[in-house]
């Protein structure tokens, strides 16, 4: 690519053959495939980056969501999340993620209408959903009832029509949290609760969940409006792994309920999804606020992990994290207080003061606090990850919407670098050295 300013380029010398490449540089970045120039020898593929587990590679440009992880900031199309969390609700939000800009009065009064009247479920999801083992992880059966949603809506697949693409996101983001509702009280065998347009996104989603024998459902304001902002803070958060996810499979055409369906998929994932969980589970080993201090000597001698600390992005106190820990407090005064939160927070006091974490910017991300919270709220934590995908519906619907209309989007295809066998011919099988196999080692069953 020739170079139109030399003060934006980067200057390559190959010291394998002396030669020296002017690469352009945009938005602080280059664009790989100009290192594929860079060649010893003409039959030489040219120069790949490695990049594992993409810590340094962008794969696209996006309007959506920005991070500084150094600065703990992070913004929805421009809007800091400190005031979303304080000032909107979770379908204005959602509007906002997926329109680019806030709604006015009479916009979102439609868009809220049109989320509203698209909660209900084919009734024959429910023959699909009653097909799970009683004892089935609501996540798994979240992961396949979305998927499953491309067989009902087939004109989902028309990704390039403008009004079907907006009629899916509003099916998708309503039917949510009737399918994440229906997981878990499946696993309970309990009848799964209809919805109530009624009540609020939050609020409806509270009644399929917990409704009994009562004939209206009234969700604790408090709980219902703390949910709501977990459902904000977790709307997107740029190129995390679900949504890398969904952008890669959604890049070969395919309907958004398989793409959604596979960001539901890498978010059932224990490093993703699971965060929240994780930190329960060591509140809890800990036992009580007295041996937090061993424990943080534990993990500095390397024998344990300190969860819900350190982020992938953030060097910095992820600005989620505080806002979720002042709505810990806002729920125990409604729910009374959970013991695990005076060991979080003691926790949290001796991290944040001792040099050992401060030198690794190892502050608390949103998964310290937001477990608690769920827990106290009455939910399991095998429902941890499907309040996440609930949340991050939006953020995955405007990702997909972004890639389907960027005409420099192509199909996801990450190259490789390949260290195996070079060219060897096939050997028949009475010719081949004998090997004594371990049968324990390879894992032979004999029936």
């Amino acid at each position: 690519m020739a170079v139109t300013d030399p003060r934006n380029s980067l200057t390559v010398t190959d010291n394998r053959t002396g030669k020296t490449y002017e690469l352009p540089v945009e938005n602080g970045t280059i664009n790989t495939m100009d290192l594929r120039q860079i060649q010893v020898s003409a039959e030489d593929f040219g120069l790949l980056g490695y990049d594992p587990g993409f810590l340094n590679t962008a794969s696209c440009k996006s309007r959506i969501t920005y991070i500084d992880g150094d600065k703990g900031i992070l913004r929805y199309r421009g809007y800091p999340i400190e005031q979303l969390a304080e000032h909107s609700h979770f379908l204005e939000t959602s509007y906002l993620l997926i329109k680019g800009e806030l709604p006015d009065k009479e916009r979102l009064a439609v868009w809220t209408y049109n989320i509203r009247h698209h909660t209900m479920t084919h009734a024959n999801l429910v023959k699909f959903m009653d097909g799970f083992r009683y004892d089935a992880h609501p996540m798994g059966i979240l992961v396949g009832t979305v998927g499953a949603l491309s067989t009902f809506y087939r004109d989902a697949k028309d990704i390039g029509n403008e009004e079907s693409r907006k009629l899916q996101v509003r099916r998708l983001i309503g039917k949510i949290p009737t399918l994440a509702a229906m997981s878990f009280r499946h696993s309970l065998g309990f009848p799964y609760v209809l919805p109530d347009n009624e009540l609020s996104y939050t609020g409806n989603f509270l009644s399929m969940m917990f409704k009994m024998t009562e004939i209206h459902y009234k969700p604790n304001p408090v709980l219902e409006r703390a949910l709501d902002v977990l459902f904000i803070l977790h709307a997107d958060h740029e190129q995390n792994c679900s949504t890398n996810a969904v952008r890669a499979v959604a890049s070969s055409g395919v309907d958004p309920y398989t793409a959604i369906a596979a960001g539901c998929a890498a978010l059932y994932g224990p490093l993703h999804g699971g965060a929240n969980e994780a930190v329960i589970h060591m509140l809890l080993k800990i036992g009580s606020v007295d041996k937090v201090p061993d424990f943080i000597a534990s993990v500095k001698s390397g024998e344990g992990r300190l969860m819900g600390f350190g982020h992938r992005v953030y060097k910095n106190y992820d600005p989620r994290a505080k806002i979720i820990k002042d709505i810990a407090f806002q729920v125990f005064e409604e729910t009374g207080r959970s013991p695990l939160l005076d060991i979080a927070l003691e926790l949290e006091r001796i991290a944040l003061e001792d040099e050992y974490f401060i030198n690794r910017k190892l502050y608390p991300n949103v998964d310290f606090y937001s477990g608690l919270i769920y827990q106290a709220m009455g939910f399991p934590m095998d429902m941890f990850p499907v309040l996440f995908a609930i949340g991050r519906i939006p953020g995955w619907l405007s990702q997909w919407i972004e890639q389907v209309k960027d005409p420099e989007q192509k199909i996801a295809r990450p190259r490789q670098i390949y260290l195996g066998e070079d060219a060897r011919d096939f050997v028949p099988m009475e010719m081949r050295p004998k090997n004594r196999l371990d049968e324990q080692k390879i894992g032979i069953c004999r029936l």
